[in-house]
């Protein structure tokens, strides 16, 4: 079984809450930092991602690539590799739990395996630098109350 990294963070706010942020592919660019496009290339019946082309640049590795994308639940997405120049694979997951209080504890599991020869601390070092901006970016989305992005309104 291939070596993955992961880690978890909780969020204030409801899974549907954090879920509407993971979905919204089109607004990645906005807050994981990693991720300098993403389209949305194949949707299913119900307007969910099935395929999603996205331009990463995450230090060590910078790639674009295309992720098929799988949901199990309201809770739970996985993903993996179709196509890319750079990665031999890409397996992830975003795990949501509801706990007390109405918070989210997400957990976030990710496996890169590249072409090119590199050595397993730093391919560990690059997954932990993309769950670790992409878990505290999605915190920061969901939390600030406008999930979806739009201009802060004047309170009354």
């Amino acid at each position: 079984m291939a070596e993955h990294t992961s880690s978890n963070i909780t969020i204030d706010a409801a899974p549907e809450a954090v879920m509407e942020v993971i979905s919204d592919f089109r607004r990645y660019p906005e807050w994981t930092g990693e991720v300098k496009e993403a389209e949305v290339v194949e949707e299913d019946e119900n307007g969910r991602a099935l395929q999603v082309r996205l331009l990463l640049d995450a230090g060590a590795i910078k790639d674009e690539h295309t992720l098929a994308y799988d949901w199990v639940g309201p809770h739970e997405v996985r993903w993996s590799l179709v196509k890319s120049q750079m990665l031999r694979s890409l397996d992830g997951v975003y795990r949501l739990a509801p706990v007390a209080g109405g918070a989210t504890d997400v957990t976030y599991q990710l496996t890169v395996d590249v072409k090119i020869p590199m050595l397993g601390m730093i391919k560990r070092k690059a997954e932990k630098v993309i769950i670790d901006r992409a878990l505290d970016g999605l915190k920061k989305r969901v939390e600030s109350g406008d999930p979806a992005g739009d201009e802060p309104r004047a309170e009354g």
